[in-house]
C-alpha cells in the first residue's frame, strides 16, 4: 500500500518502505504525538524516534527484535512519556540534544550536537540542532542513497510553519533561521518531512511559504 503518513491514535501504523529502511509511523497519546520506528532492512536493527506515550503500543510495534536506540527530539514532556518503560523493556541506548537532556527525566546516554551521526545497522542519521522551540531540539536526516532525503523534525517544522515559540520574537527568529539554514538550505525540495504531530509534508510544499512565515511571525 502507498504510504500517506496519515495516522490516528488507536489506529494502525503507516509504513514507508524504502530500499534500505522501513519507517513505521504511529500516533499515540492525548496530544496526538507521532512516534517513528526505523528498521534497517539489511540487519533488522531498529531505532525509535520519540517514545512519546502508550508504551504498550510502542513495544508491540517494536516486537521481539527489540531496539538498540531511542532518540528523543526534544525535552517537552509529551515526547518522552513512554521513554522510561520502553528503555526498561528493551535496554535501548538513549540519545537527545545536549541542551535538552537535563529536561528529560530518563538519563541520556549520548548527548547529541549539531552534525553528529547516529548509526544503527547500515543506516546513518545526521542530527541538526535547531534552537527556538526548545534550546536543544534536534532533527534527524536520513540521506537515502537510492532516492531523496528524509527528515524527522520533532516539533520544529510542520506542514504550514515552524514550531511554537510562544510569540517570542527572538525565539521565533532563531528557529526559523535555523530551519531555513540547516533544513531548507541544505536539503532538496523532494525531502520528506516527518513531524512530531500530525501529517507529513515535503520541503518543496513548504519552501514557497518561508517569507510568509517570517512576515506573520509564527
Amino acid at each position: 500500500m502507498t504510504y500517506s503518513g496519515a495516522v490516528q491514535v488507536g489506529g494502525p501504523a503507516d509504513v514507508h518502505e524504502l530500499q534500505d529502511l522501513m519507517i513505521s509511523k504511529v500516533a499515540v497519546g492525548a496530544m496526538n504525538n507521532n512516534a517513528y520506528l526505523l528498521r534497517c532492512r539489511a540487519t533488522d536493527e531498529q531505532l525509535l524516534v520519540d517514545a512519546a506515550n502508550e508504551a504498550h503500543t510502542l513495544l508491540t510495534l517494536i516486537g521481539d527484535d527489540g531496539i538498540g536506540s531511542v532518540v528523543t527530539t526534544h525535552q517537552h514532556g509529551d515526547h518522552w512519556q513512554a521513554l522510561e518503560e520502553v528503555v526498561a523493556a528493551t535496554g535501548a541506548r538513549t540519545y537527545a540534544g545536549r541542551e535538552d537532556a537535563e529536561g528529560i527525566p530518563v538519563p541520556t546516554d549520548v548527548l547529541v550536537d549539531d552534525g553528529d551521526t547516529i548509526a544503527f545497522g547500515r543506516i546513518t542519521l545526521t542530527a541538526r540542532h535547531l534552537v527556538g522551540h526548545t534550546p536543544g531540539s534536534i532533527a534527524l536526516v536520513y540521506d537515502d542513497p537510492h532516492g531523496h532525503p528524509h527528515v524527522f523534525t520533532g516539533d520544529c517544522l510542520f506542514p504550514g510553519g515552524v514550531g511554537n515559540t510562544w510569540k517570542d520574537p527572538e525565539r521565533f527568529a532563531r528557529l526559523i533561521g535555523d530551519v531555513e539554514a540547516k533544513i531548507f538550505g541544505t536539503l532538496p525540495d523532494e525531502t520528506w518531512v516527518y513531524p512530531g504531530h500530525g501529517g507529513d509534508t515535503t520541503l518543496g510544499a513548504e519552501r514557497p511559504h518561508l517569507a510568509e512565515w517570517r512576515t506573520r511571525g509564527w
